[in-house]
């Protein structure tokens, strides 16, 4: 690990804990799809090329339904949702839920067949990270603090965040990973481009503020391109499982945002729902290299893991 890798780290753990927090000023000016649409069309501009440069757009175009399947669970869904249940939820929140995707991708790995995804400490996550959505919500539900329905669109981009690296996994190799994000954000561009034609002409009519384009540039130029870029470099460095360790930065720096600059509550839900989901989301994300059991004959039996798949 070189000395750079630190920076790497806490520079796109920071990133990606902003999204939350621009999605939030920039709903106030711009319907979401015109969100959504600058954000895949900035960041679009900005890889596509770099991907070009590379040679690499040939061969991420042979994989190209695995790669709609991804931009699909990946972007379309997830970042849709995520904008419109922001609406009515802080950013806090969003950013507190989304963390739930290394245990959704524990479960859905394990049903895919990785019996390693059941070790002990595995299904110990799980559980308290269960645990933790059920306080979160039901809090703040009981309390009135919070809607359900935002809460479920969260849910549903979480397991979308879920599945998506699943569908990576199983590209072919020689498919490169910065191909596919670029690619992806070019694809979503087109699938939005129609519904920006026309909500984005209105948005623009109504005059958005400095904030909120300064926003959807950021969204776009440093949260879907930059740190993508920043993300691969650190995974060479210290490799997946440790990179995969920013999603507590992320979810740190979401929660100061909103509660500094956004003047969020820190509700009884965030207090008693937050530990729970951050160690049960820990402990099920972890690499199992082997899980000993006993099968039905008594037998002792040595599962060989996979790596949990970590969210792009």
């Amino acid at each position: 690990m070189s000395k750079k890798a630190p920076l790497l780290f806490l520079t796109v753990g920071v990133i990606w804990g902003t999204p939350y927090f621009f999605i939030e000023i920039a709903i106030e000016h711009f319907q979401t799809p015109s969100i959504v649409f600058l954000r895949v069309f900035l960041g679009a501009i900005i890889l596509l090329p770099i991907a070009i440069k590379k040679g690499m757009l040939g061969r991420t175009l042979k994989a190209w339904p695995a790669v709609l399947a991804f931009a699909v669970f990946e972007m379309v869904g997830p970042w849709y949702l995520i904008t419109e249940a922001e609406r009515s939820i802080n950013s806090s929140l969003a950013g507190l839920l989304i963390t739930t995707v290394p245990f959704i991708a524990a479960f859905l790995v394990g049903l895919l067949g990785d019996r390693s995804a059941w070790h002990p400490l595995t299904i110990l996550g799980l559980v308290l990270g269960f645990a933790g959505v059920v306080s979160l919500v039901g809090i703040d539900v009981f309390a009135g603090h919070i809607m359900v329905t935002p809460v479920l669109m969260m849910l549903v981009a979480a397991v979308g965040y879920a599945v998506a690296p699943i569908i990576a996994n199983r590209m072919p190799t020689d498919v490169p990973t910065l191909g596919v994000i670029a690619v992806s954000l070019a694809m979503v561009s087109l699938i939005y481009a129609p519904f920006a034609a026309v909500t984005l002409t209105q948005d623009i009519q109504v005059g958005p503020s400095l904030g909120a384009w300064a926003s959807v540039i950021v969204l776009g130029a440093l949260c879907s391109a930059l740190a993508f870029v920043i993300f691969f470099t650190l995974i060479r460095e210290i490799g997946p499982a440790r990179a995969s360790l920013i999603t507590y930065v992320n979810l740190a720096v979401a929660a100061v945002l909103g509660v500094v600059f956004l003047d969020e509550a820190i509700t009884a839900g965030i207090l008693v729902g937050f530990p729970l989901v951050v160690v049960g989301s820990y402990l099920a994300s972890r690499r199992r290299m082997a899980y000993v059991r006993k099968n039905k004959r008594g037998e002792t039996v040595v599962e060989k893991g996979q790596e949990i798949p970590e969210t792009l």
